[in-house]
């Protein structure tokens, strides 16, 4: 993401000197670089998808079926023995 690209955009000019306000605030004073984190937070689930799927070399799993644990398991003691550990 290194090439760069110069926009217009239209905003409702309150809420654009709301969000320049809340920048000054926080210290930041390049308001390109807020903009464009607000960018890729929104862009975020996206990116965390494209990700897996070049981890998994683009394959997507169709079904998932449940499996038996392999070892006998108890949850309610589990978790009454973590309880008790912190005591």
């Amino acid at each position: 993401m290194g090439d760069r690209v110069k926009t217009t955009i239209v905003v409702d000019r309150e809420l654009w000197n709301r969000f320049k306000a809340k920048l000054l605030e926080r210290g930041v004073d390049e308001v390109s670089s807020a903009v464009e984190e607000l960018i890729k937070e929104e862009l975020l689930a996206d990116m965390v998808i494209d990700a897996l799927l070049n981890m998994a070399g683009g394959e997507l799993v169709q079904e998932v079926k449940p499996v038996r644990p392999i070892v006998e398991t108890d949850a309610g003691r589990a978790v009454r023995e973590l309880r008790e550990s912190r005591y």
